[in-house]
């Protein structure tokens, strides 16, 4: 592994919000307090706005326990370990089988629409008619708009991980 480019912060560099949304997401993941969390915290105003903003596309979607599957196959497209480790038990208790979505691999043809969407928003950062027409005949105009957001903010959370080289939980 390269060692980090931002190193984790501690509580004097974050103050209490990273720290403890490290500690609460570590403990969700069974991992050590997320360095994530504590990389993203060293620029506290940004982690402000940024938190409700990730936590909104967890929680209370319009795409329901589909959150998962996007953000495992996000992870998987963009070789993301550090979201994959994050996510693949989530992924698991919202009965999405990761491994099965990493392979691209639908059990039907509503995930299908959503795996083909998903792909496409990151191949191509854009759907072509008929990939977005197979997900409306699936999904609401709100959980459509909801998946660009998703797959976007994990593709940038890929990047983010990536670029400044944050370690894996353990």
């Amino acid at each position: 592994m390269t060692a980090p480019r931002v190193t984790p912060g501690t509580w004097g560099d974050t103050g209490l919000l990273p720290q403890l949304a490290a500690r609460i997401g570590g403990r969700a993941s069974r991992t050590s307090p997320m360095a994530l969390f504590r990389v993203l915290g060293r620029h506290r105003s940004l982690f402000l706005v940024w938190l409700p903003f990730s936590g909104r596309l967890l929680r209370g979607s319009a795409l329901s326990h589909d959150v998962e599957l996007v953000i495992i196959r996000v992870a998987h497209l963009r070789g993301c370990d550090y979201e994959l480790d994050h996510h693949r038990a989530r992924a698991r208790r919202a009965g999405v089988d990761p491994d099965a979505v990493a392979a691209g691999n639908a059990s039907g043809e509503r995930d299908r629409a959503l795996l083909d969407a998903t792909d496409a928003l990151i191949r191509d950062r854009d759907m072509d008619d008929a990939t977005w027409a197979a997900l409306r005949a699936h999904f609401t105009e709100r959980a459509a708009i909801e998946l660009c957001f998703l797959a976007g903010h994990y593709d940038l959370l890929a990047t983010t991980i990536a670029t400044l080289r944050i370690p894996r939980d353990v």
